[in-house]
């Protein structure tokens, strides 16, 4: 398949273009699974996000659901389409594209998808919507949280040569309990609220929005901090 060929390369464009104008930090990237699927759920603060996940993974087949606005330009639909991203019309219950996605997982392949369905426009974390939880429940799959910072200014001073610094921290897998048919609706609201908790305790609290001041995240946190997080600049 010629996306497939095309991968590594895209990749290593992608990586040449972060190290040259930028310095990208890696941190938790031992709690990614090596050889099974799962969900990759993120904060989005810029368009940078998504190849700065892509970059930041030893894997090829990960793929996430793609907004179809972006399918308006020209240059990142080519790079959507060749490396395998599932376009999502967002305006509607898009049942083909969640089908698409659950069909990956199921295969084995990794997920990534912002459980807000937007950039943020204040850098902070906005309510989010349960797409995220529905997929887990019909595929079972394992939920990575992963936080993303610095981003959300960084292009102006990419375009400068200022080398602005980037984050990306991964937390540990979980999966999240079945939903029960007569408590759907709320099964669904906390289980979505326990992927944001996740995603919002590896955040600095600046970064927290919405989530801040949950009692979720405030237990999350304080297991956070107790742990000892390798970190591991992105040099290779």
């Amino acid at each position: 398949m010629r996306g497939n060929r095309l991968k590594p390369l895209i990749k290593a464009v992608f990586s040449a273009l972060f190290r040259l104008l930028a310095r990208v930090s890696v941190e938790g990237k031992k709690n990614l699974p090596k050889d099974e699927g799962y969900i990759l759920a993120t904060n989005h603060l810029s368009i940078l996000d998504a190849p700065l996940v892509y970059i930041s993974l030893d894997r090829y087949d990960l793929t996430a659901l793609v907004a179809k606005k972006h399918q308006k330009n020209p240059l990142l639909r080519w790079i959507i389409n060749e490396i395998g991203g599932i376009w999502l019309n967002r305006e509607e219950a898009d049942s083909r594209a969640l089908r698409s996605a659950q069909a990956h997982l199921k295969d084995g392949g990794v997920l990534g998808i912002a459980p807000e369905g937007t950039r943020s426009p204040n850098h902070s974390l906005l309510p989010a919507k349960t797409g995220v939880a529905y997929i887990a429940d019909r595929t079972e799959a394992s939920i990575v949280p992963a936080a993303i910072i610095g981003s959300e200014r960084s292009i102006p001073k990419m375009l400068t040569l200022q080398r602005p610094r980037m984050t990306i921290r991964f937390g540990k897998p979980f999966k999240l309990p079945p939903l029960n048919r007569k408590t759907r609706y709320q099964d669904l609201k906390d289980n979505t609220d326990e992927i944001m908790s996740q995603i919002a305790s590896l955040l600095p609290p600046s970064y927290q929005g919405f989530y801040a001041n949950h009692p979720r995240v405030l237990e999350l946190t304080t297991l956070t901090s107790k742990s000892n997080e390798q970190k591991s600049p992105l040099t290779n």
